[in-house]
Protein backbone atom coordinates (compact mmCIF):
# COMPACT_ATOMS: atom_id res chain seq x y z
CA UNK A 1 0.00 0.00 0.00
CA UNK A 2 1.28 3.43 -0.95
CA UNK A 3 2.05 5.94 1.52
CA UNK A 4 -0.02 9.11 1.95
CA UNK A 5 1.36 11.84 1.86
CA UNK A 6 0.86 14.63 4.81
CA UNK A 7 -1.58 17.62 3.49
CA UNK A 8 -2.40 19.44 6.31
CA UNK A 9 -0.01 21.78 8.63
CA UNK A 10 -0.69 20.55 12.03
CA UNK A 11 0.00 16.98 11.02
CA UNK A 12 3.23 18.24 9.32
CA UNK A 13 4.49 19.71 11.97
CA UNK A 14 3.96 17.12 14.39
CA UNK A 15 5.56 14.04 11.90
CA UNK A 16 8.58 16.29 11.50
CA UNK A 17 8.87 16.96 15.30
CA UNK A 18 8.47 13.50 16.23
CA UNK A 19 11.19 12.07 13.35
CA UNK A 20 14.02 15.07 14.41
CA UNK A 21 13.55 14.22 18.03
CA UNK A 22 13.70 10.57 17.85
CA UNK A 23 16.44 10.09 14.96
CA UNK A 24 19.88 9.22 16.49
CA UNK A 25 22.62 11.33 15.83
CA UNK A 26 26.34 11.20 14.56
CA UNK A 27 27.92 13.73 16.59
CA UNK A 28 30.42 14.91 13.61
CA UNK A 29 33.15 17.19 15.79
CA UNK A 30 33.69 16.97 19.66
CA UNK A 31 36.89 16.77 21.73
CA UNK A 32 35.39 13.52 23.75
CA UNK A 33 37.44 10.87 24.93
CA UNK A 34 36.52 7.01 24.96
CA UNK A 35 36.82 5.60 28.49
CA UNK A 36 39.82 3.90 27.07
CA UNK A 37 41.71 6.91 27.22
CA UNK A 38 41.22 7.36 31.46
CA UNK A 39 41.65 10.86 32.63
CA UNK A 40 41.49 12.66 29.16
CA UNK A 41 37.55 11.75 29.28
CA UNK A 42 36.19 14.45 31.29
CA UNK A 43 32.55 14.16 32.89
CA UNK A 44 30.23 15.21 36.24
CA UNK A 45 29.50 18.38 37.69
CA UNK A 46 33.08 19.71 38.20
CA UNK A 47 33.95 19.28 34.77
CA UNK A 48 31.23 20.98 33.51
CA UNK A 49 30.50 23.92 35.70
CA UNK A 50 34.58 24.28 35.06
CA UNK A 51 34.09 24.40 31.12
CA UNK A 52 36.07 27.77 29.36
CA UNK A 53 32.40 29.22 28.29
CA UNK A 54 31.48 29.21 32.42
CA UNK A 55 34.84 30.59 33.22
CA UNK A 56 34.46 33.21 31.09
CA UNK A 57 31.59 34.03 31.95
CA UNK A 58 31.93 33.63 36.33
CA UNK A 59 34.75 36.89 35.31
CA UNK A 60 32.27 39.29 34.01
CA UNK A 61 29.71 38.02 37.01
CA UNK A 62 32.52 39.01 39.38
CA UNK A 63 35.24 42.12 37.99
CA UNK A 64 37.27 41.38 41.37
CA UNK A 65 38.05 38.31 40.63
CA UNK A 66 41.24 37.94 39.18
CA UNK A 67 42.06 35.23 36.74
CA UNK A 68 45.18 33.84 38.38
CA UNK A 69 43.61 33.54 42.39
CA UNK A 70 40.74 31.97 40.21
CA UNK A 71 43.10 29.07 38.56
CA UNK A 72 44.85 28.62 41.82
CA UNK A 73 41.73 27.01 43.23
CA UNK A 74 41.06 23.30 42.95
CA UNK A 75 38.89 22.19 40.32
CA UNK A 76 35.81 21.82 42.96
CA UNK A 77 36.21 25.18 44.44
CA UNK A 78 36.49 26.67 41.17
CA UNK A 79 32.89 24.65 40.12
CA UNK A 80 31.29 26.08 43.68
CA UNK A 81 32.19 29.87 43.13
CA UNK A 82 30.84 29.04 39.37
CA UNK A 83 27.97 27.54 40.57
CA UNK A 84 27.13 30.58 43.66
CA UNK A 85 27.74 33.19 41.18
CA UNK A 86 26.28 32.02 37.97
CA UNK A 87 23.03 30.36 38.93
CA UNK A 88 22.65 30.39 43.06
CA UNK A 89 22.85 34.82 42.96
CA UNK A 90 21.58 34.86 39.07
CA UNK A 91 19.16 33.35 37.09
CA UNK A 92 21.13 31.18 34.96
CA UNK A 93 19.92 32.76 31.57
CA UNK A 94 22.84 32.44 28.89
CA UNK A 95 23.17 29.70 26.86
CA UNK A 96 25.76 27.89 28.40
CA UNK A 97 24.28 28.20 32.05
CA UNK A 98 20.62 26.73 30.85
CA UNK A 99 22.96 24.07 29.08
CA UNK A 100 23.61 23.16 33.05
CA UNK A 101 20.07 22.98 34.11
CA UNK A 102 19.63 20.90 30.96
CA UNK A 103 21.96 18.57 31.78
CA UNK A 104 21.02 17.99 35.70
CA UNK A 105 17.36 17.92 34.81
CA UNK A 106 18.19 15.15 32.92
CA UNK A 107 20.14 13.72 35.42
CA UNK A 108 16.99 13.88 37.88
CA UNK A 109 19.44 16.70 39.82
CA UNK A 110 17.05 19.67 41.09
CA UNK A 111 19.17 22.29 39.50
CA UNK A 112 17.86 25.35 42.18
CA UNK A 113 19.79 23.32 44.66
CA UNK A 114 22.08 25.94 46.78
CA UNK A 115 25.42 23.43 46.50
CA UNK A 116 26.76 20.91 43.96
CA UNK A 117 26.23 17.96 46.19
CA UNK A 118 23.13 16.01 44.94
CA UNK A 119 25.21 16.85 41.72
CA UNK A 120 28.32 15.18 42.27
CA UNK A 121 26.24 12.36 43.98
CA UNK A 122 24.53 11.59 40.90
CA UNK A 123 27.17 10.33 38.85
CA UNK A 124 29.32 8.93 41.35
CA UNK A 125 28.06 5.48 41.29
CA UNK A 126 28.85 5.28 37.79
CA UNK A 127 31.81 3.84 36.09
CA UNK A 128 33.02 5.57 32.63
CA UNK A 129 31.71 3.01 30.36
CA UNK A 130 28.34 3.04 32.40
CA UNK A 131 28.27 6.81 32.20
CA UNK A 132 28.99 6.86 28.62
CA UNK A 133 26.05 4.33 28.13
CA UNK A 134 23.75 6.90 29.80
CA UNK A 135 24.87 9.70 28.31
CA UNK A 136 24.40 8.28 24.74
CA UNK A 137 21.27 6.85 25.27
CA UNK A 138 19.32 10.12 27.04
CA UNK A 139 20.73 12.02 24.49
CA UNK A 140 19.59 9.65 21.82
CA UNK A 141 23.63 9.61 19.84
CA UNK A 142 24.73 7.12 18.07
CA UNK A 143 28.44 7.73 18.17
CA UNK A 144 30.86 10.86 18.32
CA UNK A 145 34.05 11.82 16.87
CA UNK A 146 36.78 12.72 19.01
CA UNK A 147 40.00 15.00 18.49
CA UNK A 148 42.88 12.82 18.74
CA UNK A 149 46.43 15.06 18.42
CA UNK A 150 49.61 12.96 18.35
CA UNK A 151 51.68 16.14 19.69
CA UNK A 152 49.78 15.84 22.73
CA UNK A 153 52.14 14.75 25.41
CA UNK A 154 49.17 12.68 27.47
CA UNK A 155 47.20 11.44 24.59
CA UNK A 156 49.89 10.55 22.46
CA UNK A 157 51.09 7.54 25.04
CA UNK A 158 47.14 6.24 24.96
CA UNK A 159 47.76 5.29 21.72
CA UNK A 160 50.97 3.92 21.34
CA UNK A 161 49.48 1.40 23.56
CA UNK A 162 47.51 0.18 20.98
CA UNK A 163 44.25 1.06 22.70
CA UNK A 164 40.97 -1.08 22.26
CA UNK A 165 38.22 1.89 21.59
CA UNK A 166 34.84 1.78 21.59
CA UNK A 167 33.62 1.76 18.35
CA UNK A 168 30.93 4.92 18.83
CA UNK A 169 34.02 6.92 19.14
CA UNK A 170 35.78 7.92 15.79
CA UNK A 171 39.37 9.05 15.55
CA UNK A 172 39.91 12.50 14.10
CA UNK A 173 44.01 13.51 13.44
CA UNK A 174 44.20 16.88 14.42
CA UNK A 175 47.08 18.89 12.57
CA UNK A 176 47.65 22.28 14.36
CA UNK A 177 50.82 22.25 15.39
CA UNK A 178 52.02 20.40 12.50
CA UNK A 179 50.62 23.07 10.05
CA UNK A 180 51.15 25.98 12.48
CA UNK A 181 54.20 25.45 15.15
CA UNK A 182 56.50 23.92 12.62
CA UNK A 183 59.17 25.38 14.56
CA UNK A 184 58.36 23.57 17.43
CA UNK A 185 57.50 20.08 16.00
CA UNK A 186 59.82 19.62 14.25
CA UNK A 187 62.46 18.85 17.03
CA UNK A 188 59.20 15.97 17.89
CA UNK A 189 59.60 14.82 14.66
CA UNK A 190 63.27 14.35 14.72
CA UNK A 191 63.02 12.81 18.07
CA UNK A 192 60.57 10.51 16.59
CA UNK A 193 62.47 9.46 14.21
CA UNK A 194 61.30 11.27 11.00
CA UNK A 195 64.54 13.65 9.43
CA UNK A 196 62.64 16.99 8.57
CA UNK A 197 64.57 20.07 8.78
CA UNK A 198 63.86 23.99 9.15
CA UNK A 199 63.84 24.91 5.50
CA UNK A 200 61.12 22.37 4.65
CA UNK A 201 62.78 21.13 1.17
CA UNK A 202 61.46 17.83 -0.39
CA UNK A 203 63.11 14.93 1.79
CA UNK A 204 61.31 16.79 4.86
CA UNK A 205 58.54 16.95 3.18
CA UNK A 206 58.47 13.11 2.62
CA UNK A 207 59.21 12.72 6.68
CA UNK A 208 55.94 14.60 6.81
CA UNK A 209 53.52 12.36 4.38
CA UNK A 210 55.38 9.53 6.54
CA UNK A 211 54.06 10.74 9.42
CA UNK A 212 50.63 11.22 8.36
CA UNK A 213 50.27 8.33 6.97
CA UNK A 214 52.32 6.45 10.42
CA UNK A 215 49.26 7.83 12.47
CA UNK A 216 46.32 7.17 9.88
CA UNK A 217 47.59 3.85 9.39
CA UNK A 218 47.53 3.80 14.20
CA UNK A 219 44.21 6.26 14.40
CA UNK A 220 42.33 4.99 11.47
CA UNK A 221 40.63 8.22 11.66
CA UNK A 222 37.87 9.88 9.69
CA UNK A 223 39.41 13.27 8.72
CA UNK A 224 41.85 15.22 9.03
CA UNK A 225 41.29 18.31 11.24
CA UNK A 226 42.77 21.80 11.94
CA UNK A 227 41.52 24.93 13.63
CA UNK A 228 43.15 28.19 12.01
CA UNK A 229 43.73 31.55 12.69
CA UNK A 230 41.54 34.08 10.84
CA UNK A 231 44.48 35.48 8.59
CA UNK A 232 45.37 31.91 7.55
CA UNK A 233 45.28 31.76 3.63
CA UNK A 234 46.44 30.05 0.51
CA UNK A 235 48.76 29.98 -1.45
CA UNK A 236 51.56 31.96 0.72
CA UNK A 237 54.96 31.48 1.47
CA UNK A 238 54.47 30.26 4.80
CA UNK A 239 55.91 26.73 6.57
CA UNK A 240 51.90 26.36 7.10
CA UNK A 241 50.59 26.39 3.49
CA UNK A 242 53.91 24.45 2.28
CA UNK A 243 53.02 21.78 4.57
CA UNK A 244 48.87 21.91 3.79
CA UNK A 245 49.62 21.92 -0.01
CA UNK A 246 52.83 19.77 -0.27
CA UNK A 247 52.39 16.86 2.58
CA UNK A 248 48.89 17.16 4.10
CA UNK A 249 46.57 17.13 0.98
CA UNK A 250 48.45 14.84 -1.06
CA UNK A 251 48.13 12.46 1.91
CA UNK A 252 44.47 13.12 2.30
CA UNK A 253 43.29 12.47 -1.19
CA UNK A 254 45.77 9.43 -1.17
CA UNK A 255 44.34 8.11 1.70
CA UNK A 256 40.71 8.74 1.38
CA UNK A 257 40.35 10.78 3.85
CA UNK A 258 38.86 14.13 3.94
CA UNK A 259 40.47 17.56 5.20
CA UNK A 260 38.40 19.34 7.99
CA UNK A 261 39.25 23.41 8.71
CA UNK A 262 38.20 25.61 11.04
CA UNK A 263 39.19 29.13 10.47
CA UNK A 264 38.15 32.37 12.56
CA UNK A 265 39.99 31.58 16.20
CA UNK A 266 42.03 34.66 17.72
CA UNK A 267 44.29 32.90 20.17
CA UNK A 268 44.51 35.17 23.63
CA UNK A 269 42.37 38.08 23.59
CA UNK A 270 42.52 37.72 27.08
CA UNK A 271 45.51 35.77 28.03
CA UNK A 272 45.12 36.12 32.03
CA UNK A 273 42.03 33.69 31.38
CA UNK A 274 43.68 30.83 29.30
CA UNK A 275 41.66 28.96 26.54
CA UNK A 276 38.50 31.12 28.03
CA UNK A 277 40.22 34.42 26.63
CA UNK A 278 40.39 32.72 22.84
CA UNK A 279 38.29 35.09 20.99
CA UNK A 280 36.90 35.68 16.66
CA UNK A 281 37.70 37.40 13.89
CA UNK A 282 36.20 37.38 10.68
CA UNK A 283 38.52 35.92 7.69
CA UNK A 284 38.65 36.42 4.39
CA UNK A 285 37.25 33.23 2.39
CA UNK A 286 39.45 33.04 -0.87
CA UNK A 287 41.65 30.74 0.21
CA UNK A 288 38.39 28.61 0.44
CA UNK A 289 37.91 28.86 -3.06
CA UNK A 290 41.75 28.60 -4.28
CA UNK A 291 41.90 25.18 -2.31
CA UNK A 292 38.25 24.06 -3.37
CA UNK A 293 39.01 25.05 -6.91
CA UNK A 294 43.03 23.82 -7.01
CA UNK A 295 42.13 20.41 -5.75
CA UNK A 296 38.92 19.14 -6.77
CA UNK A 297 40.05 15.23 -5.77
CA UNK A 298 40.18 16.45 -2.69
CA UNK A 299 37.11 16.43 0.11
CA UNK A 300 37.31 19.41 2.38
CA UNK A 301 34.51 19.93 5.50
CA UNK A 302 34.84 23.50 7.12
CA UNK A 303 32.48 25.36 9.52
CA UNK A 304 33.67 28.90 10.36
CA UNK A 305 33.52 31.07 13.58
CA UNK A 306 32.14 34.49 12.26
CA UNK A 307 28.49 34.95 11.88
CA UNK A 308 29.87 37.59 9.04
CA UNK A 309 31.69 34.49 7.13
CA UNK A 310 28.38 32.46 6.98
CA UNK A 311 26.84 33.67 4.08
CA UNK A 312 29.98 34.06 1.56
CA UNK A 313 30.90 30.13 2.77
CA UNK A 314 27.56 29.11 1.43
CA UNK A 315 28.03 30.58 -1.70
CA UNK A 316 31.51 28.98 -1.98
CA UNK A 317 29.59 25.61 -0.87
CA UNK A 318 27.35 25.75 -3.89
CA UNK A 319 30.20 26.04 -6.33
CA UNK A 320 32.46 23.59 -5.16
CA UNK A 321 30.41 19.81 -4.01
CA UNK A 322 33.92 19.24 -2.82
CA UNK A 323 33.05 21.43 0.30
CA UNK A 324 30.78 19.85 2.73
CA UNK A 325 29.87 23.06 5.74
CA UNK A 326 28.89 21.61 9.07
CA UNK A 327 28.01 23.07 12.48
CA UNK A 328 27.41 26.37 14.48
CA UNK A 329 31.03 26.07 15.90
CA UNK A 330 32.19 27.92 19.34
CA UNK A 331 30.46 31.56 19.69
CA UNK A 332 27.61 30.77 16.82
CA UNK A 333 25.90 28.11 19.20
CA UNK A 334 23.10 30.31 20.67
CA UNK A 335 19.87 29.38 19.76
CA UNK A 336 19.67 32.57 17.53
CA UNK A 337 22.34 32.05 15.74
CA UNK A 338 21.88 28.73 15.05
CA UNK A 339 18.03 29.05 13.87
CA UNK A 340 19.43 31.72 11.67
CA UNK A 341 22.62 29.85 10.25
CA UNK A 342 20.35 26.87 9.95
CA UNK A 343 17.82 28.31 7.81
CA UNK A 344 20.10 29.88 5.34
CA UNK A 345 22.02 26.77 4.93
CA UNK A 346 18.39 25.13 4.11
CA UNK A 347 17.68 27.66 1.83
CA UNK A 348 20.84 28.08 0.01
CA UNK A 349 21.94 24.20 0.30
CA UNK A 350 19.01 21.94 0.72
CA UNK A 351 20.23 19.14 2.46
CA UNK A 352 23.48 19.28 1.33
CA UNK A 353 25.12 20.02 4.58
CA UNK A 354 25.43 19.01 8.16
CA UNK A 355 23.17 21.87 9.87
CA UNK A 356 25.34 20.88 13.52
CA UNK A 357 28.53 19.28 15.60
CA UNK A 358 28.04 19.53 19.63
CA UNK A 359 32.11 20.84 19.83
CA UNK A 360 31.53 19.13 23.28
CA UNK A 361 34.49 18.81 25.82
CA UNK A 362 32.66 17.51 28.91
CA UNK A 363 30.47 14.06 28.30
CA UNK A 364 27.59 15.53 30.12
CA UNK A 365 27.23 18.45 27.56
CA UNK A 366 25.83 15.87 24.83
CA UNK A 367 22.51 15.80 26.98
CA UNK A 368 22.05 19.67 26.38
CA UNK A 369 23.44 20.65 23.14
CA UNK A 370 21.49 18.05 21.28
CA UNK A 371 18.29 18.92 23.43
CA UNK A 372 18.42 22.25 22.59
CA UNK A 373 19.38 21.98 19.29
CA UNK A 374 16.65 19.03 18.03
CA UNK A 375 14.12 21.78 18.00
CA UNK A 376 15.89 24.30 16.00
CA UNK A 377 15.69 21.61 13.61
CA UNK A 378 12.53 21.01 14.12
CA UNK A 379 10.88 24.55 13.59
CA UNK A 380 13.16 25.25 10.74
CA UNK A 381 12.19 22.29 8.71
CA UNK A 382 8.81 22.31 9.47
CA UNK A 383 8.58 25.56 7.84
CA UNK A 384 10.66 24.45 4.72
CA UNK A 385 8.10 21.49 4.67
CA UNK A 386 5.06 23.58 5.33
CA UNK A 387 6.54 26.41 2.07
CA UNK A 388 6.30 22.79 0.26
CA UNK A 389 2.76 22.13 1.15
CA UNK A 390 1.96 25.39 0.27
CA UNK A 391 3.80 25.22 -3.36
CA UNK A 392 2.04 22.34 -4.05
CA UNK A 393 4.71 19.30 -2.58
CA UNK A 394 3.40 16.85 0.23
CA UNK A 395 5.75 14.90 1.52
CA UNK A 396 5.43 11.24 3.41
CA UNK A 397 6.71 10.52 6.90
CA UNK A 398 9.18 8.36 5.10
CA UNK A 399 10.73 10.99 3.03
CA UNK A 400 10.93 13.36 6.21
CA UNK A 401 12.55 10.56 8.20
CA UNK A 402 15.02 10.08 5.31
CA UNK A 403 16.00 13.72 4.60
CA UNK A 404 16.48 14.04 9.08
CA UNK A 405 18.97 11.03 9.24
CA UNK A 406 20.95 12.56 6.41
CA UNK A 407 21.32 15.99 7.82
CA UNK A 408 21.53 14.12 11.37
CA UNK A 409 24.73 12.00 9.91
CA UNK A 410 24.08 10.10 6.79
CA UNK A 411 25.22 13.35 4.63
CA UNK A 412 28.91 12.62 6.19
CA UNK A 413 29.43 8.94 5.47
CA UNK A 414 28.06 9.57 2.12
CA UNK A 415 30.64 12.48 1.71
CA UNK A 416 33.86 10.34 2.73
CA UNK A 417 35.71 9.36 -0.68
CA UNK A 418 36.49 5.77 1.00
Amino acid sequence: MNEQPIRTPDALAATVAEVVATTPIFDLHTHLFAPCFGDLLLYGVDELLTYHYLISEVHRADPALRPADFYAQPKPAQADLIWRKLFVEAAPLSEATRGVVTVLQALGVDPQQPDLRSAREAVASYSPTQYVDLIFSKANVSAVVMTNDPFDAAERPCWENDLIIDPRFHAALRIDNLLLKWAETRPLLNAWGYAASDSLDAASLKEVRRFLNAWIDRMDPVYLAASLPADFTLPAPTPAARLLEQAVLPVSVERGVPFAFMPGVKRGVNPALGQAGDGVARCDLAWIEYLCRSYPENRFLTTVLARENQHELCVIARKFSNLLPFGCWWFLNNPSLIEELTRMRFEMLGLSQIPQHSDCRILDQLLYKWAHFRPILGKVLGEKYQDLLTAGWAPTRSQIQRDVKRVLGENFWSFLPR
